[in-house]
């Protein structure tokens, strides 16, 4: 049934693909013959061999797979591995240089980066499979499946970048397209991706929608209008646009890069406790310093 799904159903999260898909690790549920640490063979699996559900069009879940698929098929209509298309055709054109995708393989160093986890990958001792990091991390990118099996560039993650250049591109959204003398794509264009789907309004074209901001509020907060559209980061990222008030609120912590309490299965980073990994209630504090004003 892959012959079905279209870009649309991968930008909705309606393709039917699992939310979770552990190339990484041998033992994983889905067993070793997905397993792959290396970034071809992982796009192969990719394409070919990893499950979906029957229904479609399936109800919207949530699937990074969605997004690796993406970011495979930019690099078959271009001809350009995912990360040299980005930097040459959307990154340099607005002069950013600090937006790119395995910083430490391009003359950046370590230090200039937030840590996102104590112990690598292994949650504390908990996890262990070939090849995990044990070592603090930083300046790599934290995701499993991205760093082991797709070498560090993936449609779904693996993206570094910093305060100024993330001003850029939020502006680019709020001018529907452009920044400077530089147009990247038409509002229309951009109307498409934040046009709510009938069957779920917190759902774009990969982003997500505070709609009625009841749904979303953990999100968006109380005072985010209904135009408004982001998305959020495992590590601890979350990102508002909203147009009505030509506002944009991008919240970066590293929530995870602290201690774990819990038992072996069931655990929780303490991090994620902290007011500041509580997005909603951060984002409202912005809107109401800008509304009382």
């Amino acid at each position: 049934g892959r012959e079905l799904r279209t870009v649309k159903d991968l930008l909705t999260h309606t393709a039917g693909y699992p939310p979770v898909f552990d190339f990484h690790r041998k033992g994983a549920k889905n067993g070793d013959a997905y397993f792959s640490q290396n970034s071809q063979t992982t796009k192969q699996l990719l394409l070919t061999q990893v499950p979906l559900s029957n229904k479609y069009p399936a109800q919207a879940v949530y699937s990074d797979i969605d997004y690796m698929i993406l970011g495979v098929l930019v690099e078959r209509i271009t001809g350009q591995p995912l990360d040299d298309y980005l930097e040459q055709h959307i990154y340099a054109p607005l002069k950013l240089t600090n937006t790119v995708f395995n910083p430490l393989k391009k003359g950046f160093k370590r230090a200039e980066f937030a840590a996102t986890e104590l112990s690598g990958n292994t949650r504390d001792g908990r996890i262990t499979f070939d090849n995990i990091r044990t070592n603090v991390l930083q300046g790599e990118v934290h995701d499993e499946r991205a760093f082991y099996s797709f070498d560090g560039v993936a449609g779904h993650a693996g993206l570094f970048s910093n305060a100024p250049d993330l001003a850029v591109l939020c502006q680019v959204l709020l001018n529907q397209g452009g920044f400077g003398n530089t147009q990247l794509f038409s509002a229309s264009t951009l109307a498409q991706f934040v046009t709510p789907q009938l069957n779920n309004e917190t759902y774009g074209l990969g982003f997500r929608l505070a709609g009625n901001n009841q749904a979303r509020r953990w999100h968006f907060g109380p005072y985010a209008s209904a135009q408004a559209y982001g998305h959020t980061g495992w590590t601890g990222t979350v990102t508002v646009i909203d147009p009505t008030y030509d506002l944009a609120i991008i919240l970066l912590t590293n929530a995870r890069h602290t201690k774990i309490k819990g038992s072996q299965k069931h655990y929780q980073f303490l991090g994620k406790q902290y007011e500041t990994a509580q997005y909603g209630s951060v984002v409202s504090l912005i809107y109401e310093a800008l509304l009382n004003q």
